[in-house]
């Protein structure tokens, strides 16, 4: 027993640990720590006992927001339908069919009354229940047990799960990119351990967690980031072990001219506006403790004086002083720190022998896109990805331009839910519209002496006269 405990060690819930909510089709991503309260679906739960269990194991809510482990007993049916209609045209919903209040409901849940109680007075209180086709009755339990139903499961986040998360509650995060379209990316992009993938992407860190999933914490990814720092909400809910944030780099995609130029001087240029941004802070906060003096009255002054306060003044000023030394050590350590990521960034763009690049973000991505395929190798795949079909239009243009590109594809995905149920097998009413666009292709080596879209290689070869006899 103690050997399979061993096995399963990974698959089980430990403190700390990110975790995944679910209940029904609504998920939520939280971390498992000790007496902390989490509310998910507006309700308080604790989730001290979930640690030791294994993943993906459903718990029942008990009062004060405890968890227990729901137990896997099947039952027949929550409620023994005996009755049951042929037609439901004559059914009117006009809500009146149901002789119990909201009030009555919040009352029984007071009382302690499970799910199964709750809905089995629903029914007998409802005076069309019985009217209706079995199919409805089927589909009106199914819909209150989704309601009522007071259990919550616990997933390893995943990159299809964490997908689903942020499409169903926030898709404009991650610029509506559907977890369909998020796996063809990988796939076309060809993500795998070891290979040093370039990324640029504005999906609140969604895209670049899959990616890091995907390789499994070997190889290296570097994420071209725009404004001050790059955004890794999404990657931070994955919960990765320590190595694998070894494997991931950061650039700033206002240097990628200069690092093509070569004139990119990690250690003068970055840290120009770093160390304005010293100097200022450092004068405001000089600044701060001058106007706190002049703010007192000069009666105050007067009585300061008097009262011999000078060694608490002191002090005081020895504190502030200690204060801004301590808070502009920190700021030097976080400079070098970030001059030392750009450095090892750089080193691994300036060979230039990158395997793969994804594009998913808001931004225009034709100039992106041209300026880091510089930094491909020959036959290497990339992917880029738009809510728009107009601005991946307009970089296919480019590439047929340009040349160095073979094999590009502009599509766009159809995805639909069915529901497959005796006799009642059908595609599912509500859909997304769309998963957005995805432009591909593969990089080649191309002559330099032979400029791409020149007429004379373009032109075929004039054809023979033939010669009158």
């Amino acid at each position: 027993m103690a050997h399979n405990e061993d096995n399963d060690y990974e698959y089980r819930i430990k403190e700390g640990d990110h975790v995944v909510l679910k209940r029904g089709d609504v998920y939520k991503a939280v971390q498992i720590q000790r007496k902390k309260k989490v509310i998910f679906e507006k309700q308080w739960i604790f989730l001290d006992n979930a640690v030791g269990h294994l993943y993906s194991t459903t718990f029942e809510i008990a009062s004060g927001g405890t968890l227990q482990p729901k137990e896997n007993k099947e039952t027949e049916s929550s409620t023994d339908v005996q009755v049951a209609g042929t037609d439901n045209r004559h059914i009117n919903d006009d809500g009146k069919s149901q002789k119990l209040t909201r009030d009555d409901i919040e009352t029984m849940k007071e009382q302690g009354l499970t799910d199964k109680e709750i809905i089995k007075q629903l029914i007998d209180n409802s005076s069309t229940f019985n009217n209706k086709t079995g199919y409805a009755q089927d589909k009106y339990i199914k819909k209150k047990k989704k309601k009522y139903e007071n259990t919550v499961m616990v997933l390893k986040p995943t990159c299809r799960i964490l997908a689903m998360m942020y499409h169903g509650r926030e898709p404009g995060k991650i610029c509506h990119l559907r977890y369909d379209t998020l796996a063809q990316m990988l796939t076309l992009a060809n993500i795998h351990a070891g290979s040093k993938v370039l990324v640029f992407e504005t999906c609140a860190g969604l895209v670049l967690g899959s990616i890091m999933e995907r390789m499994g914490g070997f190889g290296s990814v570097i994420q071209m980031y725009p404004g001050g720092g790059p955004v890794r909400a999404g990657v931070e809910c994955f919960g990765f072990p320590a190595h694998f944030h070894d494997t991931l780099h950061e650039f700033p995609i206002c240097h990628v001219n200069a690092l093509l130029a070569g004139t990119l001087d990690a250690s003068a240029k970055d840290s120009a506006p770093e160390e304005k941004q010293l100097s200022v802070a450092a004068e405001e906060e000089q600044k701060q403790p001058e106007a706190e003096k002049q703010e007192g009255s000069p009666e105050e002054e007067s009585m300061e004086a008097n009262t011999g306060d000078d060694v608490g003044q002191d002090q005081e000023k020895l504190e502030i002083e200690k204060r801004q030394e301590a808070k502009a050590q920190e700021r030097k350590v976080k400079l070098e720190e970030k001059r030392r990521k750009l450095a090892a960034a750089a080193a691994l763009l300036e060979g230039r022998n990158a395997d793969g690049l994804v594009i998913a973000s808001h931004f225009h991505p034709c100039s992106v896109l041209l300026g880091l395929l510089k930094f491909l190798s020959p036959s290497r795949p990339f992917v880029v990805f738009s809510q728009y079909k107009e601005t991946l239009i307009e970089c296919y243009t480019k590439l047929k331009e340009q040349g160095g590109t073979v094999n590009l594809m502009l599509t766009d995905t159809w995805l639909r839910h069915y529901q497959v149920l005796p006799d009642r097998t059908h595609p599912l009413l509500l859909m997304s519209g769309g998963g957005g666009y995805l432009l591909s292709g593969t990089t080649v080596a191309t002559d330099p002496s032979k400029p791409a879209g020149s007429p004379q290689a373009e032109e075929p070869a004039p054809k023979r006269q033939k010669v009158k006899d």
